[in-house]
C-alpha cells in the first residue's frame, strides 16, 4: 500500500501494513511502526521513530531540523508513540542540541496547523485544537485540552487534566486540574467536565475546588497557600500531585 509517487529511502524501516500515499517523502532515518496511515504530501526527516497505528493527514511534517537558532548540529532525535492522529499541515520539530529528543506519547488528536517545538514532550490522550502551539521545552502532561489558537511559552508545564482556553496566550505553568484562559493565561477554576469524563472521583473535586479557592482567591501567597491546603484538606493523591507540581514549578504558576 505505497503509491508509486512516495520517495522513500532505501534505509527506510517501515512496519508492516503501513499506508504510504501520494507524493509522501520519508528521509533515511526515520522508522514507522505497523500500520500507520499518511495520506498524502506528509514529509518525515531527521531520526525519527514512529510507534504504530498513526494516521498522518496532507501535508504534516515531522522530524526536520529545529528553528532554534543555538542549532549547532549533531544527532537529535524525534520520537512519537503509537494511536496518534496529526491532522493537516501539523509540525513538529527535532530537538536542538546532540543527542536530545523531541517526544510525544500515544493515543493524541493533534488538529490541523498545531506546531510542536524543538525539545517538547507531549503525555498521552491529550487533544490540541487547531493552530495551537507549543513553544520550545514544553512539557504537557496527560489528558490535556488545547484550545485553538492558543500558544504556550518556552519552558512551561500543563499539568495533567487541565485545560487551555481558546486563544489564549500562557506564560507561566498551567496546574494540574485547572482551566486557564485569557490573555495572560488566568487559572478560572477546576476543570470539572474533564475530571468526570476521566474518573475522578466526587471526594477529589470537592478537594480539588476547596484547593482552588485556597490557592487563587483568598490572597495568599503560593507558599502560604500549599502549607493551608496541607494542613486543612484531605491528603487524596490529586491533592498530592496538585501540591508537587506547584511545588517544583521554575516559572511560577498561571494566577
Amino acid at each position: 500500500m505505497i503509491h508509486s509517487s512516495a520517495i522513500i529511502h532505501p534505509k527506510a524501516q517501515i512496519g508492516a501494513g503501513c499506508e504510504i500515499g501520494p507524493y509522501c517523502v520519508i528521509g533515511e532515518n526515520v522508522t514507522l511502526g505497523e500500520k500507520c496511515t499518511l495520506h498524502s504530501h506528509v514529509v518525515i526527516d531527521g531520526h525519527t521513530k514512529l510507534g504504530r497505528e498513526n494516521e498522518i493527514f496532507p501535508f504534516a511534517s515531522f522530524g526536520l531540523k529545529t528553528q532554534d537558532l543555538k542549532w549547532k548540529g549533531g544527532i537529535t532525535r524525534t520520537e512519537i508513540g503509537d494511536h496518534n492522529t496529526f491532522r493537516e499541515y501539523v509540525t513538529i520539530h527535532s530537538a536542538t542540541g546532540d543527542g536530545e529528543v523531541t517526544r510525544v506519547g500515544s493515543h493524541n488528536h493533534i488538529l490541523a496547523y498545531c506546531h510542536l517545538a524543538h525539545n517538547v514532550t507531549l503525555g498521552s490522550h491529550n487533544i490540541m485544537s487547531n493552530v495551537a502551539t507549543l513553544a520550545g521545552h514544553v512539557t504537557v502532561e496527560d489528558h490535556v485540552v488545547i484550545g485553538g489558537l492558543a500558544a504556550v511559552h518556552q519552558f512551561c508545564r500543563i499539568g495533567k487534566f487541565a485545560m487551555i482556553g481558546g486563544c489564549s496566550k500562557v506564560v507561566q505553568d498551567v496546574p494540574p486540574f485547572m482551566i486557564v484562559d485569557g490573555n495572560p493565561g488566568e487559572t478560572r477554576t477546576v476543570n470539572k467536565v474533564g475530571l468526570e469524563r476521566n474518573g475522578v472521583s466526587e471526594e477529589a473535586q470537592t478537594a480539588l475546588r476547596s484547593a482552588y479557592k485556597v490557592l487563587f482567591r483568598e490572597g495568599l501567597t503560593i507558599s502560604n497557600a500549599l502549607l493551608k491546603i496541607e494542613a486543612e484538606l484531605p491528603a487524596l493523591p490529586e491533592m498530592q500531585y496538585l501540591i508537587q507540581f506547584i511545588r517544583a514549578s521554575e516559572r511560577g504558576i498561571s494566577k
